[in-house]
């Protein structure tokens, strides 16, 4: 049944910024409401009000249409936008189809440093809400000349938009740091054209991250890693800048023949592979551009910062951060950190951590090294081999679960099973966390939980850790 959509005309006030305006304030207020009103795939709830329904949209559209002179570049996509909603409820508020506007809106096209963007769907929110409900989000490009000149050059990445939030509604307020549009109702898939990061919001955490665990360790930080901890800006563009590279790498090398990143049915560590492999690329990129003479400053600067970011963000927060069912990006980060422990540049002496920065590239750069060459052999290799030599190669470093099936070797695995089942007996925590990292989630747990709804403008505590008591 179709709602009758009633707009009330919205005022805009281009002197105030734009996370102030009084379009954008009712823009947002119109969504949360109209949140309270849909089911999981977005449609309107059994029993909702339809009349209530109809009223939010109506401002809704009049705020986009209101909002719209403020986003000249976006001019086509926020009337597609508007006409979206208007059809949304004239269809009775079924599920939502907003495949015109979403193909309307093009980011990557005009990657300039500060432009803002409204973006406002259906849809759900990695890491937040898993219904597709109405979200409205107000971003602003990051995009520093010296990334500029790494993309314009031998890091090109057409797809790639990095932003920072200006404000957004609750299902921005979660630990979600990125904005796909596969995440937004439509009617058919099309071939997108873009992806955007949060890299304020990957900044500020790791900040705060870094700033509590190096406490907690007694770990010296070098002068330069200590300025990503006191300054937002500049890691912002050094995840801005790692994030460049590791994106790109999903795509690029001696891959299986099914691009990797291909929902299938596998073993969730080889996510983890898959994960730490273009982080690891990144790294070793940011090693030689950092010793490139030909090289900007500023992205030498930056590679050497990046370096820093990959170690400490793998082995700080992934390894701890979310629950032990098949966290892959736990597991990247527990065997980066063992890789780095057994490889002795990497100390746990006397309660402290310690690390010896000058063999930090050679070392990182062989655990990459290794991961390429299991890549490069799987093309000769069937899936079920490939499976068990990368199972091999991480068990040779991080130590399985005394239960594992899988640990027990090849013969004790159901391999005349199906894929599914070979998948399934892998334990949820096949990989349990060692005694310094269980000692370590205790001190830090705290500290990752508030990470939650971070943005670039959150001021980072002044004792994010409380007193630098050891992990252990």
């Amino acid at each position: 049944m179709s709602a009758i959509v009633a707009e009330t005309p919205v005022a805009s006030d281009p002197r105030l910024p734009v996370q102030e305006d009084p379009a954008w304030l009712a823009l947002k207020a119109a969504a949360v409401a109209l949140q309270a009103l849909q089911q999981q795939d977005g449609s309107l709830a059994e029993g909702a009000d339809a009349s209530a329904a109809a009223s939010h949209v109506g401002t809704l559209a009049a705020a986009i249409d209101a909002l719209a002179p403020r986003f000249p570049h976006d001019a086509d996509y926020l009337r597609l936008a508007a006409v979206d909603f208007r059809s949304w409820a004239a269809g009775g508020f079924g599920v939502p189809d907003f495949l015109d506007s979403l193909v309307a809106f093009q980011p990557q096209l005009n990657r300039v440093d500060g432009l803002e963007h409204l973006v406002v769907f259906p849809m759900y929110t990695q890491n937040g809400s898993s219904s597709r409900l109405v979200e409205a989000v107000l971003v602003q490009v990051i995009w520093p000349e010296f990334v500029a000149e790494l993309e314009a050059g031998a890091y090109s990445n057409a797809l790639f938009v990095p932003v920072r939030f200006l404000d957004f509604t609750p299902g921005y307020d979660t630990n979600s740091a990125v904005l796909f549009p596969e995440t937004v109702a439509m009617r058919e898939i099309p071939t997108f054209t873009w992806g955007a990061i949060f890299a304020d919001r990957e900044a500020a955490r790791f900040r705060r991250v870094l700033d509590a665990a190096a406490k907690v360790t007694s770990l010296e930080l070098p002068a330069d890693a200590a300025e990503l901890i006191a300054d937002q800006e500049l890691t912002q563009e050094t995840f801005v800048m790692w994030d460049l590279i590791h994106d790109r790498t999903h795509m690029r090398g001696d891959l299986p023949f099914d691009p990797f990143m291909i929902k299938q049915r596998m073993p969730f560590f080889l996510y983890s592979l898959e994960e730490l492999r273009c982080d690891l690329t990144a790294f070793r990129e940011c090693v030689r551009i950092e010793h490139d003479p030909k090289a900007a400053p500023a992205a030498r600067r930056h590679a050497k910062l990046v370096q820093y970011a990959v170690v400490f963000d793998r082995i700080f927060r992934f390894a701890i951060t979310g629950t032990r069912v098949r966290n892959y990006d736990g597991l990247g980060g527990q065997l980066l950190f063992a890789w780095m422990h057994q490889h002795r540049v990497l100390h746990w002496t006397d309660t402290k951590l310690a690390i010896d920065w000058d063999q930090v590239p050679v070392v990182v750069s062989a655990l990459g090294d290794a991961i390429d060459e299991l890549y490069w052999r799987s093309i000769d290799r069937p899936k079920l081999a490939h499976w068990l030599a990368a199972y091999e190669l991480v068990s040779s470093v991080v130590t399985p679960h005394p239960a594992s099936v899988w640990a027990k070797g090849p013969d004790a695995l159901p391999l005349k099973g199906t894929p599914r089942e070979i998948t399934d007996t892998v334990m949820d925590d096949e990989f349990p966390l060692s005694m310094f990292f269980e000692a370590l989630e205790k001190k830090m747990h705290a500290v990752i939980a508030s990470t939650a709804g971070i943005t670039g403008e959150t001021a980072l505590p002044s004792d994010a850790a409380g007193a630098p008591d050891a992990a252990a």
